[in-house]
């Protein structure tokens, strides 16, 4: 009776902890699944293998000492551990062996080299959306929670109150922005103020000074909350239950709506080679949830597909384009050191470079996948990683000690572009630089990005290489009288500003070595000028001519 007793007792501590492990770290209980099988494995184990040692040993139950350093235990074995007890202990364990055997990339390397698919192979041309100077995206993460809590910390109350959490880039309503939702920032904050907190921050990526504090949504779930305002507790004990679940991503819809969308996936091949499926949007403020497929996702939801999943699929990819035992590394390629999410004619892309095994400053092309669908494109093209386009950025600045952001490469007037801004050393924006692809040596800084764009065109030029302007609209040519003009040192040149008085809405630029009589034209001369009209309006002009010098002459 006494050790039934304890029996008892010993199963219903365990069955106890049990509910408790599942309740609060919520796991996958799907056996398809490796966290779902060592689950159960694990289960089995314990339940089994606590059986055989009561039967064949007395377990002791001391209530005396139920205090800290003290087990109210004690066990004393009669006989060896059964073998059929034995047995069904060891075969889960050794059904997980096998399979992750037979998924792993010795067997399967073929799957692991296609998962990603054939990617489309592209020119890089007008079909990448060339991206307006002002629509430049210069905000990064780091600068985003950086504006983000200097707006929380214009509410001081609040403040004490909740903290930042990830900042999330996407597109809302057509505009390119940072969202960063606020958490309590311990448990007895959460415990009395449960109805949420109070909004989140929206930071433009384009607009340093554009920081808004939006109100009228309380945010009742949240990552790492407590009970079931968890988002991967609330998810998981709800259409996530035997499911994959992972890559929690605050979004918002087009009417400012906040939802936690969490992906979801599958294994192709045993425990490997995980898929999205689809995804489960959690309201975060009401804590509805829908889930949806890859297709059916609404139109406002940017990401699907997790980052990771794609980075690892590119890997993948160029590990084994000929198999495992390419000990040449024939043709072997490898994502850069980095990515971003960037956006094309509203859709939203991980972008990254590919560079050839064992090379270091050298790509060999980039490749941009669908967040949503997965859909990958390849540009072949050679030119600089990005972290040598960083390198480039920062030896031009090299005195000021600025570092760079890691770059986005930007379609001007068909031509890939790295974009970058340089930083101090509290992380705030002194400059902006523009680094060519195809010869990192080509960067052009400023103070603003126009400026910093006009300087990577008088590169371009001095460099010998065609105009950013040459390569889009053709050049025009026009004559005109001189309103007013100046001249400007900026970059180790010479640069002269003018305006004509037959058309005063435009701003002429021209480098010194333009035309030599730049330096002694006057308001009231007659000019003749070849330009083309930059990204930002701004006229660069390609040929000058001072009518006045030429009719003296003749």
């Amino acid at each position: 009776m006494k050790k039934t007793k304890a029996k008892s007792i010993v199963f219903l501590i365990i069955t106890l902890l049990v509910a408790l492990y599942i309740f609060f770290e919520a796991p996958n209980l799907n056996p398809l699944y490796l966290d779902g099988a060592v689950f159960w494995a694990t289960l089995i184990t314990i339940y089994v293998g606590v059986g055989a040692l009561m039967k064949i040993g007395d377990f002791s139950f001391h209530p005396e000492d139920i205090q800290p350093g003290r087990v109210p235990f004690s066990y004393s074995a009669k006989a060896k551990f059964p073998k059929i007890p034995a047995i069904i202990i060891a075969v889960p364990w050794a059904v997980i062996v096998v399979v992750m055997i037979i998924s792993s990339v010795f067997f399967q390397w073929k799957a692991y080299r296609d998962q990603l698919g054939e990617p489309e192979v592209k020119k890089f041309d007008s079909e990448v959306q060339a991206i307006d100077v002002s629509q430049i995206p210069i905000v990064d993460e780091e600068l985003a929670l950086q504006l983000a809590q200097k707006k929380l910390g214009e509410r001081p109350a609040l403040g004490s109150q909740v903290a930042l959490y990830t900042a999330t880039i996407q597109m809302v309503d057509g505009e390119l922005v940072w969202v960063v939702p606020l958490y309590h920032s311990g448990f007895f904050k959460w415990l009395t103020n449960m109805d949420g907190t109070p909004g989140y921050i929206v930071v433009s990526a384009t607009n340093t000074n554009d920081v808004r504090y939006v109100e009228g949504y309380k945010i009742k779930y949240h990552p790492d909350s407590y009970l079931l305002f968890d988002v991967a507790r609330k998810v998981r004990f709800g259409p996530g239950l035997m499911t994959g679940i992972t890559d929690y991503s605050f979004e918002l819809d087009d009417d400012g709506q906040p939802y936690w969308a969490v992906s979801t996936y599958q294994y192709t091949r045993g425990f490997a080679l995980p898929e999205a499926t689809g995804i489960v949007l959690l309201n975060a403020t009401t804590g509805e949830m829908q889930r949806y497929s890859v297709e059916d996702a609404p139109e406002w939801v940017d990401r699907v597909q997790p980052e990771d999943f794609i980075i690892q699929q590119i890997t993948n990819r160029g590990a084994y384009v000929h198999g495992i035992f390419n000990f040449a590394n024939k043709d072997k390629y490898r994502p850069s050191e980095g990515h971003n999410i960037v956006y094309n004619n509203g859709e939203c892309y991980l972008f990254t470079g590919l560079t050839s095994v064992g090379a270091d400053d050298s790509a060999i092309g980039f490749i941009m996948v669908d967040m949503v669908t997965k859909k990958p494109i390849m540009y072949e093209m050679s030119g600089a990683t990005e972290q040598a386009a960083q390198h480039s950025a920062e030896g031009r600045v090299q005195d000021l000690g600025y570092q760079a952001t890691f770059p986005i490469i930007l379609n001007i007037d068909n031509q890939p572009t790295y974009f970058m801004t340089l930083k101090d050393r509290i992380g705030l924006i002194k400059q902006y630089a523009f680094v060519s692809v195809t010869n990192y040596s080509t960067v052009g800084t400023g103070e603003s990005v126009s400026a910093a764009l006009r300087d990577y065109e008088s590169k371009l030029r001095t460099d010998g290489v065609v105009t950013i302007g040459d390569l889009g609209e053709s050049s025009e040519t026009m004559q005109g009288t001189i309103l007013r003009i100046s001249g400007e040192y900026s970059g180790g040149n010479s640069i002269y500003k003018f305006i004509l008085s037959e058309n005063q809405d435009i701003l002429f630029m021209a480098e010194s070595s333009t035309g030599l009589e730049l330096a002694l034209t006057q308001p009231g001369d007659k000019v003749s000028v070849t330009y083309s009209l930059s990204a930002d309006g701004v006229a660069n002009v390609s040929s000058f001519d001072n009518l006045n010098f030429t009719q003296k002459a003749s």
